[in-house]
């Protein structure tokens, strides 16, 4: 059996570069700067930085930044950040051209955001904290789902959704 390299806390890491998809490439290739793996910003932060990497084309980064969130942010809003950063691996499948593994993270994406809109939006006005656009993405992901099952094509502006909502 091939040892895995293992941080300090004994998680395997693969110090391979990666394409723009998330895929690895041979070592010693050019790929795409890597999320930091303690990455841990404040929420604002964390939304800035997973857009400007959606608005890139870089799904597969996006998703590592707010998988980031989920794993270090409050027990309460882990399914929100699970959800969005679910969202974001389902466009890396589309961009793979993976439409089985983009309709099941779709899915998983819609159930987290809405499941997380009723439970919060039973305690405040606001169903979204940071200003999520949550209907917006969820609507969003229902269409990308109608576009796959339907095997019409997705250009990659469809890719790139904001995740706030927009003035």
């Amino acid at each position: 059996m091939v040892e895995r390299p293992r941080d300090e806390a004994g998680r395997a890491r693969n110090p391979r570069p990666r394409d723009r998809f998330g895929r690895p490439l041979p070592v010693g290739s050019p790929g795409v700067p890597r999320i930091p793996d303690d990455l841990n910003l404040p929420p604002q932060q964390t939304l800035s930085y997973a857009q400007q990497l959606l608005d890139e084309g870089l799904a597969f980064n996006a998703h590592e930044v707010l998988e980031a969130a989920w794993k270090n942010g409050p027990f309460a809003e882990r399914m929100l950040w699970q959800g969005l950063a679910q969202y974001a691996v389902a466009l890396t499948h589309i961009q793979r051209g993976n439409p089985k593994g983009a309709r099941t993270l779709l899915t998983r994406a819609i159930t987290r955001l809405t499941d997380y809109q009723s439970d919060d939006s039973r305690e405040t006005d606001i169903a979204f904290p940071y200003e999520i656009d949550g209907p917006g993405l969820i609507a969003h992901a229902k269409s990308l789902l109608a576009e796959l099952d339907s095997a019409t094509a997705i250009s990659a502006q469809r890719l790139r959704p904001y995740l706030r909502a927009q003035p």
